[in-house]
């Protein structure tokens, strides 16, 4: 099976221009980055998937043995690189994709330029052992897992306006939820499990092409000591504080995400 087939593959933008592959985090899928990829359109390639599960994606390319661990889907990304002969890549990952850039170009650093992480997090669950703050107690992760596998649309209409954070434009909350119940709730409460009991902490120091945190003010889902967190432990980071509020400024901010991965390129 192609990538294009698996994750729904698009390319588009200047042909000859730097690539930039853009990846959705949780729950979404590529109509996610539409706000944000025709700024980059006449001098970029532009290259939008879906990870399995999501959007237009091909469901029966899920498989337990490799998606069920973030290197799996970072073993998608290559592929898709490989197939698409794409060279000295930018790679932008949003929440959970950002993680998984990383691991991407730890294992082919030679494919990339640099990974844009948008309200990154390598481990969401506190330490108290060595004093990390992810923002969740394990307690937290476990009842939303089993949340999400009682009622999955339920947990979606009541947590994606609190993810998007932004109250006073409840149709973006919508746009959100909408985009959960998009997404096939059995490969949903899996993707659930891997991103949020994932540990990537180890694997920041490894990264050895330069990187942008992208870091959003009142984000609970990535809060900023964590963003802070992802600069301190990463070789040849820049870390930008947004004014953007909630998890998804690529769509409650598209202008200022634009003009913060510009000003880094």
């Amino acid at each position: 099976m192609s990538t294009t087939q698996r994750n729904a593959v698009t390319v588009s933008g200047a042909a000859s221009g730097r690539p930039m592959l853009f990846a959705h985090g949780y729950g979404c899928d590529q109509n996610m980055w539409r706000l944000v990829t025709p700024a980059f359109a006449d001098t970029h390639r532009i290259v939008l998937f879906d990870h399995v599960g999501n959007g237009r994606s091909d469901l029966s390319a899920y498989r337990d043995s490799r998606h069920g661990t973030l290197a799996g889907y970072a073993e998608d990304i290559l592929e898709i690189v490989e197939e698409h002969d794409l060279r000295d890549v930018v790679f932008v990952g949003h929440s959970v994709a950002a993680m998984i850039g990383v691991l991407a170009a730890i294992r082919e650093p030679d494919r990339f330029a640099g990974i844009v992480m948008v309200g990154p997090s390598p481990r969401y669950i506190d330490d108290e052992a060595d004093g990390y703050v992810g923002g969740f107690a394990r307690s937290d992760i476990e009842e939303m897992l089993e949340s999400l596998d009682s009622n999955y649309l339920g947990w979606s209409s009541a947590m994606a306006p609190v993810i998007m954070g932004n109250p006073e434009r409840p149709e973006l909350g919508e746009e959100l939820t909408n985009s959960f119940c998009r997404t096939d709730p059995a490969i949903a409460r899996k993707f659930a499990q891997v991103t949020f009991l994932s540990d990537n902490r180890a694997d920041l120091p490894n990264l050895r092409v330069p990187s942008l945190i992208l870091q959003c003010s009142d984000d609970v889902i990535a809060p900023t000591v964590v963003g802070e967190y992802v600069h301190k432990n990463t070789r040849e980071s820049t870390f930008m504080a947004l004014n953007a509020t909630g998890h998804c400024p690529n769509l409650s901010a598209p202008e200022e995400t634009v003009d913060a991965i510009k000003s880094w390129l």
